[in-house]
């Protein structure tokens, strides 16, 4: 593809470097700023009661006249999540795969978002023009499907974002990766290769679909009782190996999930799972049926299968409870910081009587490339840059390593920062400045109002609790008309500590009497005074630190 002579190439990650997850790629073509994939990531065990993160979206909202649209690479979370939230503060189009939009949509929705996304399909021969890139694409093997890669057609060479990939042999045909593609588009002259990190610390190929289809029958077949099987809605390949098994042992299907049960209404509407309509039956009718003839498929994002396969062991789940003889098959993976969360369910399984199938990694492959087909990825590829992305500083350090052995030169390696502007200038690869990069909290309908003063005063209140003190004044008398009241949440239990709460309140009228005397007081100093003289005695008798909270009323 012939074009103008392009002056200025940068390369941006917003997101998805140094972490799992709230993937988001700036490519900057002189004006033109084209952006890869907008997702979220879950909350860390120390963001107390947020409900997802997405990327530091504000270079964008500044320079919103210049962005010529998101590109979307496949339908996860990790990939998607944070659109609705972009596309409030920019008004673009967006575009992906059929599967992908549907998806995008889907979670919009959940989202409550209420403006109209431009949403423009594509496919993976699309050809995209802009005044200063063509955008093309190549199918791409996932465990979804609909994935592609994005490629940037520059003057001085292609930018190829791989999105998330692997190489099964056996993928069938909804999930094979267009290789003849790759191979073209690597004989054109690929500038710089952003490739997917996630599995690049494992030697060797990962395991193939074929394997886990297979063990999925044997386990369905030998399976005396009721099956429930555990995977995420959005893994249809194991949904697809699920229900093909439960049609080999002659099994009905059960959908557990309300919410979820529109996305796979969605999905066999659009033909992306091939399934024997005979045998899905309603939850209701599962009583119907003689135990070795039902499955029972719970699905959800992250931990929601997990919880759900808790409430069934805890004998409260709205439909479904364990049984004596249920054979519950774990076909999810363990996600940073869940792995505790499983083997405890796990264990409560057991423990209601359930026979599990979860230590084997059988039931569950992974959907990222190991390192040898990162390799055949680079070697396809054979950029003159690289630049390992998705995945934390150690995946990414292990896939500069795995280029490294591919024969790139460590000039030809970066390794990035999130918010660190990359420019691609006089075949050299430079750092060139940053922009905006953190995380952005979302809580309930809030966006960005919890920053870090509010997560480190709900981790003081979840570790020491808090005492209000209550006192009422009668400033024209100068005396204490009411209290003071304490109040504990979280700190000490009242009825057992009447003695350490009365002293407490003791030392809190000495400070007001003294205070009211003077000639003029403050109730600001008065409130310092009560924390400071709280804080010490509470340390001295329970050596816990909670949070103080003064509070002085007035009356007249």
């Amino acid at each position: 593809m012939k074009r103008k002579e392009n002056e200025s190439i940068k390369l941006i990650a917003i997101g998805g470097v140094g972490e799992i997850g709230k993937n988001m790629y700036i490519v900057e073509v002189d004006e033109d700023i084209f952006v890869i994939d907008a997702g979220l990531m879950f909350p860390e065990n120390e963001m107390l009661g947020i409900d997802i993160v997405i990327p530091d979206y504000s270079y964008l909202v500044q320079n919103k006249s210049r962005v010529k649209g998101i590109f979307l690479t496949h339908g996860h979370e990790d990939h998607i999540g944070a659109l609705s939230y972009l596309l409030r503060e920019i008004n673009v189009p967006v575009y992906g795969t059929k599967l992908t939009l549907a998806f995008a949509e889907t979670k919009m929705y959940e989202q409550d978002a209420q403006q109209k996304a431009q949403f423009r399909e594509i496919t993976s021969d699309s050809i995209l023009e802009f005044d200063s890139a063509t955008i093309t694409f190549f199918k791409t093997n996932h465990s979804i499907p609909d994935s592609v890669a994005i490629c940037v057609h520059t003057s001085a060479g292609i930018i190829v974002h791989t999105g998330d990939f692997k190489f099964d042999q056996s993928a069938s045909d909804l999930y094979k990766p267009e290789i003849g593609k790759m191979v073209q588009i690597g004989e054109k002259g690929v500038l710089c290769l952003l490739s997917d990190s996630t599995d690049a610390e494992k030697p060797g190929y990962t395991p193939s679909e074929a394997v886990v289809a297979r063990e999925m029958n044997d386990a369905f077949y030998n399976a005396r009782g009721r099956i429930i099987a555990a995977c995420f809605a959005s893994d249809l390949n194991r949904i697809q190996h699920i229900f093909d098994a439960a049609y080999e042992s002659r099994r009905k299907v059960a959908i557990v999930g309300k919410n979820l049960q529109r996305i796979f209404d969605m999905v066999i509407k659009l033909e992306y799972l091939q399934i024997h309509n005979e045998i899905i039956i309603p939850v209701s009718e599962i009583r119907n049926y003689p135990d070795d003839e039902i499955v029972i498929l719970t699905t959800g994002r992250q931990g929601e299968p997990i919880e759900a396969l808790q409430k069934m062991a805890k004998q409260i789940h709205k439909h479904v409870n364990i049984q004596k003889g249920d054979t519950v098959v774990f076909a999810v993976s363990a996600l940073r910081g869940n792995e505790l969360f499983i083997s405890k369910t796990v264990d409560m399984l057991f423990r209601a009587g359930a026979i599990v199938l979860a230590s084997k990694n059988s039931y569950h492959t992974s959907s990222h490339g190991s390192q040898e087909e990162l390799k055949f990825m680079i070697n396809m590829m054979n950029p003159k840059f690289f630049i390992p992305v998705h995945g934390e500083f150690k995946m990414l350090k292990a896939h500069a390593k795995v280029a490294k052995e591919c024969g790139l030169t460590d000039d030809r390696i970066y390794l990035p920062e999130k918010g660190e502007v990359i420019e691609l200038i006089d075949d050299r690869i430079r750092p060139a400045g940053r922009v905006p990069a953190g995380n952005i909290l979302i809580d309930g309908s809030g966006v960005g109002d919890v920053g870090n003063i509010v997560l480190r005063d709900r981790k003081l209140l979840s570790q020491d609790g808090i005492l209000i003190v209550v006192v009422t004044l009668n400033k024209k008398e100068k005396k204490i008309s009411s209290g003071p009241e304490i109040i504990s949440r979280g700190f000490v239990y009242v009825r057992e500590s009447e003695k350490l709460l009365d002293e407490a309140s003791k030392r809190v009228r000495d400070i007001v009497d003294q205070s009211i005397l003077r000639d003029s007081f403050d109730w600001a100093v008065i409130k310092q005074d009560m924390r400071d003289c709280l804080n010490q005695f509470l340390y001295e008798k329970t050596k816990r630190r909670p949070m103080i909270l003064p509070i002085i009323m007035e009356v007249k």
